[in-house]
């Protein structure tokens, strides 16, 4: 494998990449850096774990900083668009270190979190812009941002904005930028629009698609246990919980997600959920808990739906459970690339109960997986598990407190801030204390809603 320097990469920027241990380029970065440093527009197909971050990070911070331009406020001078809120926040993480070593300022611009903050970092000047398409689009109907200015525009994970619906947005956000810009555009697929989209934005593009064989994949084990009925299910699944690496859990729903988490911690084994119903905050916050070192205060389990499986990237999963089996091959395809990432090994675990042994035949069929039905026997279990992590007792629930008279006002507040702050350990309870300040405050404000309505009305 070449390094970086032989690629072409700024000293500098391969310097950040060599202090975090990347000195080899995967294939999706030696075969597209050549050409992308070089200012192509490129289409670049792989499937995800084959390094594309990387891939588009360092021509976009690389050509920013060779321009020599300066940043005007509210016109941002790089872009790169992501289908979810936590891809946007990884990709900013592999951007901003790479950006700050060129004197580059990088920011997020998604929905679910204050638009303030995003106001601010843009009328400071930033230089790199990471978005989602919602968002962007509401900024710049407002005449917040303009994209008038920006030399490069990556769109991510384009087959993922086809999914889910984002697609005439991105056509109007990327037709707002520069014609004669450079366009990187990376998809696993070039189907439901894609190929349209690239036909119209990209100006006599090279194409690289980087096959299974040449993606740094460790080996990736898939397996599948048949439980008995669903008391053997929830037995099996808290097994294959308590080992002592980390583990992705995918149920179907968020109601799920959120019960099985709150389960595994009542019963020892520390674990936080991921879904469409927690606020950003609860999802940034959950999502840390996990990436974080165990011995530091982190978990080793993360439960989630299906917003998880291409927006959140954590190296060294171990295992991933399907704890209800996809309806779709390609979702069980995106669920299972949460493990065996950039050379790492993994394993994948599909819990079967004897209604959904058919349908999960048929799912595995189409995801030319080969993996024969098995029963959950102990010794199959416990090799999957290895060493289990030491039990960790749950902290005791909180009761709530009765508002007190002499203190109403400053709870109001209390509570409000409470609603920000982890509770740790399990993620069923993280994303609780908001509605419980609300539910909690209800009554008092009906006793004082008389004499202070307009002070009440405007302070909500």
């Amino acid at each position: 494998m070449p390094t970086f320097l032989e690629l072409g990469v700024p000293a500098p920027l391969a310097d950040v990449l060599a202090a975090s241990g990347k000195t080899e380029a995967f294939a999706i970065q030696r075969d597209t850096l050549p050409d992308s440093l070089a200012g192509r527009d490129l289409l670049g197909r792989g499937r995800t774990g084959s390094g594309k971050t990387i891939a588009f990070s360092l021509p976009l911070v690389a050509r920013l900083s060779a321009a020599g331009r300066k940043s005007r406020p509210a016109h941002p001078r790089g872009l790169v668009l992501a289908p979810t809120r936590e891809l946007a926040t990884q990709i900013a993480a592999t951007v901003s270190p790479l950006a700050r070593a060129v004197g580059l300022r990088v920011t997020t611009v998604f929905g679910g979190v204050s638009q303030r903050p995003q106001e601010q970092a843009l009328r400071s000047g930033v230089d790199i812009v990471v978005a989602c398409p919602g968002r962007l689009e509401d900024l710049m109907k407002q005449g917040l941002v303009s994209l008038d200015a920006v030399e490069i525009a990556v769109l991510d994970e384009a087959d993922h904005m086809a999914d889910l619906g984002f697609l005439p947005g991105v056509t109007r956000i990327l037709a707002a930028t520069p014609a004669g810009g450079q366009r990187l555009l990376f998809s696993a697929t070039l189907d439901r629009g894609i190929d349209t989209l690239a036909r119209r934005f990209l100006r006599d593009a090279v194409s690289h698609e980087v096959d299974e064989a040449s993606v740094p994949v460790g080996e990736m084990t898939h397996r599948v246990l048949l439980a008995d009925d669903a008391e053997h299910k929830k037995a099996l699944v808290q097994d294959l919980a308590a080992g002592t690496g980390r583990r992705i859990l995918f149920t179907r729903t968020k109601h799920q997600a959120k019960k099985l988490a709150k389960q595994l911690t009542a019963s020892g084994i520390p674990a936080v959920d991921l879904h469409g119903n927690l606020s950003q905050n609860a999802r940034e916050r959950n999502l840390s808990a996990f990436s974080s070192d165990p011995s530091q205060g982190g978990v080793r389990v993360l439960v989630a739906t299906d917003v998880a499986a291409r927006g959140v990237h954590v190296d060294d999963v171990d295992l991933v459970v399907h704890v209800d089996p996809p309806v779709e091959h390609k979702a069980y395809l995106h669920r299972s690339g949460r493990t065996a990432r950039a050379g790492a090994a993994g394993t994948v675990v599909t819990v079967v109960l004897p209604e959904q042994r058919r349908d999960v035949k048929d799912l595995l069929r189409k995801a030319q997986i080969t993996a024969p039905l098995e029963s959950a026997t102990d010794d199959a279990v416990s090799a999957l598990v290895g060493e289990r992590a030491p039990h960790v007792r749950p902290a005791p629930p909180q009761q709530p407190q009765r508002p007190q008279a002499a203190s109403r006002p400053a709870r109001s507040g209390a509570s409000r801030g409470n609603g920000g702050a982890p509770r740790h350990g399990t993620g069923a309870r993280v994303a609780a204390p908001a509605e419980g300040g609300r539910d909690n405050g209800a009554p008092s404000r009906r006793r004082r809603r008389r004499p202070r309505s307009a002070n009440g009305t405007a302070g909500r």
